[in-house]
């Protein structure tokens, strides 16, 4: 296959605008699958996670091939904290496909992805998706995107981008809002017209710029990449360059593959231009570049925006460790961070001097809370501190930190309670404009701080119909204390087995967080005070049984189901005194010091450093 049937391309879009289900589509109707052959819906997301929240958050790669042309077609991340995923896949991209949803328009994720792309002077082609929503509005939508496109500075050429409405459910696109709604062919026509072929050295020395890192069970580490100067094939010795130059290893190409539709499939030779997948190197990682022996100088890489946000990840020291879990040790934990560190390059991990906490760094609270889930499916116990923002220092020495876009759209009768609650975070109304249907889009500008624990108080505000998205905007000026969790905890004071007949008797103290026969141990937080202090109670107190009371004459025991929160929530709830204990099976809060007294002198001490 020459250079000229070649091209590759990548999907962008905010969260939830419809890329993994475009592409499912494309996949059926260009025969990469058979008509009978029965195939899950999101095909592209493979990971467990992935599946259960219904979002994309590793980059993949597959194929088609379409008038004797094959087409590269990468699936990216749509939520902003794996941001770091598109910015290297755009490395591999002659293209994009721009998605926007036709109701809600471009959102933070979409100027971000969109921004990126402009920058490595892509020309996209956008795609109005969802055009069969009744409250679909894409005339609108199309004239925002070109506010968009000029807002980031967009080039005469950038800015003449053709567009098509689509329907990627459905399976159906056209070119003007009236034209056939039969299939995705005049999708897969532009790509071939619009989308350029790899620009590449074809007699050049061999060099792959490593993108994206997997783990296979039976080949080990394989490195996913473009070839962007001449060709490879099996058994050829080559080496790994990082950025600086530096020779990471020398080994040879034990195994080469390229993509074909969902599989990879092994290849004896690989030409320049397309994706590849190597396998054989022990070190080798993200960003280096695999090339001859010969070559001297390494292929640029994208620098990647810094992690804002950091969480303190301990061993797990409660009263029920080791219950559940088998890895346990610091070691286990350290060695697993690092390699995570070492595949994500959007993530840091820093090793205390002690060696026995790390500091895990990412770009927001999901991006964390995504990896401690899949460590706790690994079966890791361990605890976690509540969220900080990284602050830095400017030139003249003042204490800056991260602030964020918020667009939030809303029904119109909670734009009162959303602008209070979020003034009272620091944030700074930029826009509030009426967008159709009932609803208001507001845009704010906060720091990441004030943003910590949000997400659950404004569902509650708006009955669960608001939708909230946010983006790192830049460093600013540090703003001062901002409130954090109002409420105090309520928390046990006793080891055991929690009884119906104590949490019934102590509801009326506030929210639970437990249910009959759970396990839970003193200093563990069973719930959520009505007031704003902490108050300590027994939920293992059993009714006292006597041959007086007939058990007839007993009050029935009513609960209130348990308030129960996601392992992001319960790290945004925490105060810094509190941690949140992960195991395998159970997500639980508890206090840093378990016992009164242990609470009461680091309290003291606190005010002795402060004081």
């Amino acid at each position: 296959m020459t250079i000229q049937n070649l091209r590759n391309i990548a999907i962008i879009a905010h969260v939830d605008h419809g890329k993994t289900t475009l592409i499912d589509t494309i996949l059926r109707q260009s025969g990469t699958f058979r008509a009978n052959q029965d195939v899950e819906d999101r095909v592209m997301d493979s990971n467990d996670l992935e599946k259960e929240r219904g979002i994309t958050i590793l980059a993949k790669c597959t194929s088609v091939l379409w008038e004797e042309t094959k087409i590269n077609i990468i699936d990216t991340p749509g939520h902003a904290d794996f941001g770091g995923e598109v910015e290297r896949i755009l490395n591999m991209a002659d293209g994009v496909i721009l998605l926007i949803d036709a109701a809600e328009g471009p959102l933070p994720q979409t100027k971000f992805v969109l921004g990126k792309a402009l920058a490595q002077g892509i020309r996209p082609i956008v795609v109005v998706n969802k055009i069969d929503r009744s409250d679909a509005r894409p005339t609108e939508v199309l004239n925002e995107v070109f506010d968009l496109f000029s807002s980031l500075d967009a080039s005469e050429e950038q800015l003449d981008f053709p567009v098509l409405y689509a329907s990627g459910r459905d399976g159906w696109c056209c070119d003007t809002l009236e034209g056939p709604r039969e299939n995705l062919h005049p999708m897969l026509d532009l790509i071939l017209a619009h989308v350029p072929a790899p620009k590449v050295e074809v007699g050049g020395k061999f060099k792959m710029l490593a993108t994206i890192l997997n783990a296979d069970p039976y080949l080990g580490r394989i490195l996913v990449g473009r070839v962007v100067s001449g060709s490879a094939k099996i058994n050829m010795p080559v080496k790994a360059m990082n950025l600086d130059g530096k020779t990471v290893e020398q080994f040879r190409l034990s195994k080469l593959m390229t993509f074909a539709g969902i599989n990879k499939i092994p290849a004896e030779t690989v030409q320049c231009g397309d994706i590849i997948c190597i396998a054989g190197m022990a070190n080798a990682s993200v960003a280096d570049t695999i090339c001859d022996i010969s070559v001297t100088e390494p292929v640029p890489a994208t620098p990647i925006d810094p992690p804002t946000m950091a969480v303190t990840i301990t061993v797990n020291n409660s009263p029920l460790c080791g219950r559940e879990g088998k890895k346990l040790t610091s070691t286990m934990i350290r060695d697993r961070l690092l390699t995570e560190a070492e595949i994500n390059v959007a993530i840091r991990v820093t090793v205390s001097a002690d060696r026995d906490s790390f500091e895990l760094a990412g770009r927001g609270e999901l991006q964390i809370g995504v990896l401690l889930e899949t460590m706790r499916r690994e079966g890791f116990e361990m605890s976690v501190s509540r969220p900080r923002v990284l602050l830095k220092k400017d030139e003249n020495d003042q204490v800056i930190e991260p602030y964020e876009e918020i667009i939030v759209d809303i029904d119109d009768e909670y734009t009162g309670v959303v602008v209070e609650k979020l003034t009272e975070r620091k944030a700074d109304l930029t826009d509030m404009r009426p967008a159709g249907h009932g609803k208001t889009r507001i845009v704010f500008s906060c720091p990441s701080r004030g943003m910590i624990g949000y997400q659950s108080q404004f569902m509650t505000d708006t009955r669960g119909t608001g939708v909230l998205n946010r983006l790192f905007k830049e460093y600013g000026p540090y703003k001062g204390d901002i409130t954090g969790r109002r409420n105090g905890a309520l928390i046990s004071t006793e080891s055991g087995k929690a009884a119906a007949y104590a949490i019934w008797k102590l509801q009326d103290r506030g929210t639970m967080f437990i249910t009959h026969n759970d396990d839970v141990y003193q200093g563990m937080i069973v719930g959520e005070n009505s007031r704003d202090t902490d108050l300590d109670i027994n939920v293992t107190k059993a009714k006292q049984l006597t041959n007086v009371r007939a058990s007839g004459t007993d009050e029935a025991c009513t609960l209130v189901p348990p308030r129960k929160l996601t392992l992001e929530a319960m790290m945004a709830y925490i105060n810094d005194d509190e941690l949140v204990e992960i195991t395998p099976k159970t997500v639980r809060l508890r206090k840093r010091y378990l016992t009164p007294n242990e609470r009461e002198l680091a309290k003291k001490s606190a005010k002795k450093i402060a004081g």
